[in-house]
């Protein structure tokens, strides 16, 4: 992939969840490889809810690609069935060229992802790791913020990728004639840590003690119940971290330098990069 590669046709693309930590670094990319960007959400100017289908037409209408980010998770339940209606609606339209956000070894998302297959779009999902960007924003940065990780992740090892990278990706397997249309595209990090190293890097990057405490999902889940998450939600989310952080993905996927010809940006940096701006001050 070269630079001029992904500028040869501009597009109009729709970014969906495009002030999450996926969507707003893809139109970031997009808006750098000289398209045109629809950024949507629910609080900005290009009114977007997954939970409100009243929002998809105006949103899609004139669009020649999308990127699907579903809140709260891909594999959240409901999540194949707006997805595939999203998708279907936007191939009426005209809007052709959709990806997906997937997760490495997440079950829960096949319907998301079998949905998008069967809507008739010329679909790529890109099915990624755990982010970095979870300890640098987002709700684990308060605990981080106050000098400790508390999460059920025990010691298993996860090759964190930096959300710029996906969306470096996303924006290449959108332009029109990608040799991954139809194809699941898995990306990751370059190096395998726990979230003790991780922890342990950003703390000494940022020059202060936060420490990692390993609890199990239920107990993760009765504290997010207490902090009022939802039942179906908090339900959701242990079902999820007992599945997918149980080892499934320690491994490395290379889909970062098959698509860009490059690899992914370390985690090294990306604490050193985060400290620098201050980002785990006390």
């Amino acid at each position: 992939m070269t630079e001029s590669a992904s500028q040869t046709q501009q597009m109009t693309v729709l970014v969906t969840g495009a002030s999450g930590k996926t969507g707003r670094r893809v139109a970031e990319a997009a808006e750098a490889a000289g398209h045109t960007v629809r950024a949507a959400s629910r609080s900005g100017a290009v009114k977007f809810d997954w939970y409100d289908p009243s929002t998809w037409e105006d949103a899609l209408r004139g669009a020649d690609a999308a990127y699907l980010a579903y809140q709260p998770d891909v594999g959240a339940p409901g999540a194949g069935e707006a997805v595939g209606a999203f998708a279907r609606q936007a191939v009426a339209l005209g809007v052709r060229r959709l990806v997906l956000l997937s997760a490495r070894g997440e079950d829960q998302a096949e319907p998301a992802e079998r949905a998008l297959r069967e809507s008739g779009a010329q679909w790529t999902v890109v099915r990624a790791s755990w982010f970095a960007q979870n300890l640098s924003e987002g709700p684990l940065l308060e605990g981080m913020l106050a000098g400790e990780l508390v999460f059920p992740a025990g010691e298993v090892l996860e090759p964190f990728i930096d959300s710029r990278d996906i969306a470096d990706v996303v924006v290449e397997v959108l332009r029109p004639g990608s040799a991954h249309a139809g194809r699941i595209v898995e990306v990751s990090g370059p190096r395998l840590l726990s979230f003790r190293d991780a922890v342990a890097e950003i703390s000494a990057a940022a020059g202060r003690e936060i420490r990692y405490v390993p609890v199990s999902a239920r107990e993760y889940g009765a504290a997010l119940a207490e902090f009022g998450v939802p039942p179906e939600e908090t339900e959701f989310l242990v079902e999820l971290f007992e599945t997918n952080l149980d080892g499934r993905n320690a491994y490395l996927s290379e889909g970062v330098r098959e698509v860009l010809g490059r690899e992914a940006r370390d985690f090294g940096d990306f604490a050193r990069e985060h400290a620098e701006a201050g980002v785990w001050k006390a």
